[in-house]
């Protein structure tokens, strides 16, 4: 079994980045490996299955009715985001974008709050590079932001249901640290992103999305959180054999596997209601800033990468960086402050 997984997880690592085909079907291949890894480990049952049926329906909810929204109201907010760019110096506004997004995520959903990214990275006049740079710090912005609430995202749902906490626990836990990192990356920002000079941006002559790609988009979103809730199932055994008794700090950098792996069943996994709030918060921060490094690492990434046509490649490039830069940072911080 622990080879078997260890195998579907270089797979699940390595070919979107060198077969162009699983990178383009990037949400049907995670569902196909979740079957397998769900196999594998030993634990596809009908409970499991009907987990995994039910657990994308308000995600995927979420992502038609924001869609179709997007596709209405596209004009006027078209307007609005031209109108308050120049009321503002570039970098100020480029890094209010992700200090807001990152804000709002806890309470609109971070799934809105990628699909508000798109909207706006899609109107702006940026070069390819800084479309991409925005695009990845913006998602570090929201997925980080989302999990301060247990309506943001699942990872904080899960972590408030098994630790019998109220609903701003998490913001009283991590709120410094989340919001000291959404201001950073916003900072960040403003040297990292350029406007447009002469290069092909993400979203030039981009047109207004058909009904059909809605549907589509809408179906790979079910099928990407279906194959994510099969494949943190089938990895559950794994993380119970080794991870579990495992130093916090260990822990910590172990958790960058959430960069490709369901965040929200690595914390069902991993948090337990006799952990010292330092343990939890030490595991959820590692949790959360890992899912921003790679594509497949949380939802927003995915939405933001396949509407913009973002390559695991190019997030990649300047997310893994980004990531370990904070991951090395926050373990500094935790550990020593």
């Amino acid at each position: 079994m622990v080879i078997g997984l260890s195998i579907v997880l270089l797979l699940v690592l390595l070919l979107p980045f060198f077969v162009k085909q699983v990178e383009e079907n990037l949400e049907v291949f995670l569902f196909l490996t979740g079957f397998l890894a769900a196999i594998i480990g030993q634990v596809l049952d009908r409970p499991l299955l009907a987990k995994a049926l039910e657990d994308p329906i308000n995600i995927t909810i979420a992502v038609l009715a924001a869609g179709l929204l997007f596709k209405w109201l596209r004009t006027p907010l078209e307007i609005g985001i031209h109108r308050i760019s120049r009321m503002m110096p570039f970098r100020l506004f480029i890094a209010m974008i992700i200090i807001i997004l990152g804000l709002l995520s806890s309470v609109i959903t971070a799934i809105i709050a990628a699909l508000i990214l798109v909207l706006i990275v899609s109107v702006l006049n940026l070069d390819r590079q800084s479309e991409v740079r925005l695009v990845v710090l913006a998602c570090f912005s929201i997925g980080l932001g989302a999990a301060l609430t247990p309506i943001g995202e699942p990872l904080s749902t899960i972590a408030i249901s098994k630790l019998g906490e109220d609903f701003f626990y998490l913001l009283r836990l991590m709120g410094p640290e989340v919001l000291a990192a959404v201001w950073l990356l916003g900072l960040l920002s403003m040297f990292v992103v350029h406007p447009k000079r002469n290069q092909q941006g993400l979203n030039d002559n981009q047109k207004s999305e058909s009904y059909e790609e809605i549907i589509v988009r809408t179906i790979k979103i079910y099928l990407f959180v279906m194959g994510l809730t099969l494949l943190g199932a089938g990895f559950e055994p794994l993380i119970n054999r080794y991870l579990l008794d495992v130093h916090t700090g260990i822990l910590y950098w172990i958790n960058m596997i959430s960069a490709i792996l369901d965040n929200a069943t690595l914390s069902a996994a991993e948090i337990s209601p006799s952990m010292e709030g330092e343990t939890v918060k030490a595991i959820l921060l590692g949790l959360l800033i890992s899912g921003g490094m790679l594509v497949p690492g949380n939802i927003p990434n995915i939405i933001s990468a396949g509407k913009l046509g973002i390559t695991s490649k190019e997030w990649a490039k300047f997310g893994l960086p980004v990531g370990l830069s904070f991951m090395v940072i926050f373990f500094v911080a935790l550990t020593f402050l």
